[in-house]
C-alpha cells in the first residue's frame, strides 16, 4: 500500500534503506546466515542447528585396526532474538515537513544500526574466549600482534580476522604510526584522522565508534570444585524419545571458595595447570588457556566458554577434539585477568560471528500501512504508519529483527589494556 504513504515519507524511507548497511560498521565483519523462506524460518520457530567445523584424526602406519571410529558432527543453535523499532507521532500538518521526516529516519537508522553493532561486539567481546591482557596502554603493532600470536598457536587459520578498538586505544595505537618519519599514506591517515587504515600483523583494524567498559572481576579466590569437570563432544545428548542436539561450546564448572555472588557475565579467567592445545596437531602451546564466564546456570556453577576438553577422558571424540592439555583438578585456583575496568576491544574470524536476519509481516488494514524493503546484508526494514481519522494524528514506526552467533568461541576474543 506504498500510496498510502506521502511522498516525504516514501523519499525518507528509501534513503534509510539505501544507507543501512554503510552504518553496520562491526555487523558487515560478520558473516550473514539465512535458512531457506520467511515460512521456512517461521515453521522452524526462528531457530536451527547449524554444523560446526569437525576435527580429524590421524594414525601411524598402514594399519588401521581400530580406527574406525564414529563420526561425531557437533552443531551449534541459532535464532532471531533481536527485535528493535523506533516510533513517532506526526500530526498532519508535520507530516508535510521533508526535513523533521528525513531527520526522524536519519536518526532512526543511526539508532537501530547502532543495535545491530552492539548486539555483535557484546556477542564477541563477552563470550570470545580468547583474551588478552595489557598491563599498559596501547601502543600500537604489539598489541595487535599477540591476538596474532594468539590465533596461530592454537591453529586458527590466517585470513579474513577482524579487530575493533575503542577510539581512545585506536587514537593510542594511531600516535604509533604518526609519530614516525615516514612519508607514507598510512601515516598521513594515522596523523590526520587518529586511524589505522591498513592491516595489521593479519588483522583488519577498525575503530569502533564508542567505547564499552568491562568491570574489573571481583570474584575473588575461587577454586574448582571437584574433579573430572569437562565436556565430552557428542551431536547429541539424551537417549529415546528424549534425545535432543547438544550445544558443546561450553563447559559448566562447579565452584567454591571467593565470593560466587560477584562472578558475572564477561569475566576472564585461567585454570591453574590447563594449557591451551593446538587444536589440530594437539602440541601444548606452553600458554595457559583463557575462559570467559558465560553465565550462572545453577548455584555454585559458571558455564565457561569455550568448553574444557581433553583427551584424558578417553572418548575418540575428545581425543580429537581435545583443546587443553588436563582437565581442571579439584581445588585447582582460577585466576582472573579483566582486573580493571577498562574499554573491551573485540577481535574475530569473520566464519565464527554469524549476523542472522529475520523477517515479519505487517499487515495492512483496519488504518493500517506498511512497506518493506531488504538491505544488501539481508536485513528487512518495515516502516508503518496508522492515522487516527478523528485526530488525522499518525503514528509511525521503524522495525527490524536479527540474530546473531559466535558459533566457536575458541576463534574469537576481546583485547583489554591497563590492567592490573
Amino acid at each position: 500500500m506504498a500510496n498510502s504513504f506521502t511522498k516525504q515519507e516514501m523519499v525518507a524511507f528509501d534513503k534509510m534503506v539505501e544507507g543501512f548497511d554503510d552504518a553496520l560498521v562491526i555487523a558487515q565483519g560478520a558473516t550473514n546466515f539465512t535458512e531457506g523462506t520467511p515460512q521456512d524460518a517461521s515453521r522452524a520457530r526462528d531457530q536451527w542447528w547449524i554444523p560446526a567445523p569437525m576435527i580429524g584424526s590421524s594414525y601411524d602406519g598402514s594399519d588401521a585396526t581400530g580406527h574406525f571410529g564414529d563420526v561425531t558432527q557437533t552443531q551449534v543453535p541459532v535464532s532471531v532474538s533481536n527485535w528493535k523499532h523506533s516510533a513517532k507521532a506526526f500530526s498532519a500538518t508535520d507530516l508535510r515537513n521533508q526535513y523533521a521526516i528525513d531527520q526522524w529516519a536519519k536518526s532512526a537508522k543511526q539508532k537501530l544500526a547502532s543495535d545491530v553493532n552492539m548486539s555483535i561486539f557484546n556477542r564477541v567481546a563477552l563470550e570470545g574466549g580468547m583474551f588478552s591482557k595489557r598491563s599498559a596502554a596501547a601502543t600500537g603493532f604489539d598489541d595487535v600482534a599477540i591476538l596474532d600470536a594468539y590465533r596461530s598457536e592454537i591453529g586458527i587459520p590466517a585470513g579474513d580476522m577482524l579487530a575493533f578498538y575503542s577510539p581512545r586505544n585506536m587514537n593510542a595505537m594511531a600516535k604509533n604510526l604518526a609519530d614516525r618519519a615516514e612519508a607514507t599514506t598510512r601515516s598521513k591517515t594515522a596523523y590526520e584522522k587518529a586511524m589505522i587504515n591498513s592491516d595489521v600483523a593479519g588483522f583488519e583494524v577498525f575503530k569502533n565508534d564508542q567505547s564499552i567498559r568491562l568491570a574489573a572481576a571481583t570474584g575473588g579466590a575461587i577454586l574448582i570444585n571437584g574433579a573430572n569437570q569437562r565436556t565430552v563432544p557428542s551431536a547429541t545428548t539424551g537417549t529415546g524419545n528424549d534425545e535432543v542436539n547438544k550445544d558443546n561450546r561450553y563447559t559448566d564448572l562447579v565452584v567454591d571458595g571467593g565470593t560466587y555472588a560477584n562472578i558475572k557475565a564477561g569475566d576472564a579467567f585461567t585454570i591453574a595447570g590447563v594449557n591451551a592445545l593446538h587444536l589440530i596437531t594437539k602440541q601444548d602451546t606452553g600458554q595457559l588457556k583463557t575462559f570467559r564466564v558465560i553465565s550462572k546456570p545453577a548455584a555454585n556453577t559458571i558455564r565457561v566458554y569455550p568448553a574444557i576438553i581433553d583427551a584424558a577422558e578417553g572418548s575418540r571424540a575428545s581425543v580429537e577434539y581435545a583443546n587443553v592439555t588436563a582437565g581442571p583438578a579439584d581445588n585447582a585456583a582460577l585466576t582472573w585477568l579483566n582486573t580493571t575496568a577498562a574499554d573491551m576491544n573485540p577481535f574475530f574470524k569473520k566464519e565464527s560471528v554469524l549476523l542472522i536476519p529475520g523477517s515479519f509481516v505487517v499487515e495492512d488494514g483496519s488504518g493500517v500501512s506498511s512497506v518493506t524493503a531488504n538491505t544488501d546484508m539481508g536485513i528487512q526494514l518495515i516502516y508503518s504508519k496508522s492515522t487516527d481519522i478523528k485526530t488525522l494524528l499518525s503514528e509511525c514506526r521503524f522495525d527490524i529483527r536479527w540474530g546473531t552467533a559466535l558459533t566457536n568461541p575458541e576463534m574469537a576474543g576481546c583485547q583489554m589494556f591497563s590492567q592490573a
